[in-house]
């Protein structure tokens, strides 16, 4: 699914040239969920990008889905990100005055789907939201909001999802329903690549893979994820009565 070579990146500005990527190999498995994970500055958002479509390495190779994505033009990288990637923010990214189904069939506005109403019906009801399809952004809480752009991530049936920080503007628990319907997609079948820099986080996927100093310092498996439907009835049990949602 995501074949990654000698990736570098660097920037420069000036006479200063900063090295953020310096060499990075590895693979991602169809089905897979992977976080990738580090402190500030170790070059994890850089990656993210570029393994987005969004910015392009120094040197090295990418390929995803049998694309090579270094020698795609714009406009090609473009369709890829539209057809092929699903994107989790930390920010939302919603529309104010759109309600939560038109958000979600963004996507879909230069493609001509017939189904479209039903297929933003049907991610919304994957998501927990088919009751608040009609409410717009301001309606919903944080974690509501950010189960809508899940659904927006989902509606083109992407080869893979990726999601920058997703928990990071929630709460101990919509942060946990969130990872929640990461684990079930990923139990569906679908391949999910997740940036974060909280080891509570990243011990919920399957893999983690660790940067330091814009080079991988670990790649293994999580021995035992951390189950969060386990850790959801644990914290609801633990809430003053009339406190949960």
């Amino acid at each position: 699914m995501i074949e990654v070579e000698n990736l570098t990146k660097t920037y420069t500005k000036g006479t200063v040239t900063t090295e953020v990527l310096k060499g990075i190999s590895f693979r991602v498995n169809k089905g897979e969920f992977v976080a990738i994970m580090g402190a500030s500055g170790t070059g994890k958002s850089t990656l993210m990008n570029i393994l987005g479509g969004l910015d392009k390495p120094t040197s090295g190779t990418y390929r995803l889905d049998d694309i090579n994505m270094v020698s795609a033009g714009d406009d090609e990288l473009s369709r890829i990100r539209n057809r092929k990637i699903g994107f989790v923010f930390q920010q939302f990214h919603l529309l104010d005055r759109a309600d939560a189904m038109k958000n979600v069939m963004l996507p879909l506005l230069y493609a001509d789907d017939h189904d479209g109403v039903a297929r933003a019906e049907a991610a919304l009801a994957a998501v927990g939201l088919a009751d608040r399809r009609h409410h717009r952004p301001g309606e919903l809480s944080g974690g509501e909001q950010q189960r809508v752009a899940i659904a927006r991530a989902l509606i083109a049936d992407p080869a893979i999802v990726l999601a920058d920080e997703p928990t990071g503007n929630l709460d101990s628990k919509s942060g946990l329903e969130v990872l929640a319907i990461f684990q079930r997609l990923h139990r569906e079948g679908r391949t999910i690549v997740m940036i974060t820099h909280d080891w509570n986080i990243a011990e919920h996927a399957h893999r983690l893979i660790v940067l330091k100093d814009g080079r991988i310092a670990e790649d293994r498996p999580v021995a035992q994820p951390r189950e969060t439907e386990a850790e959801l009835e644990a914290l609801t049990a633990a809430e003053p009565p009339g406190q949960s949602a």
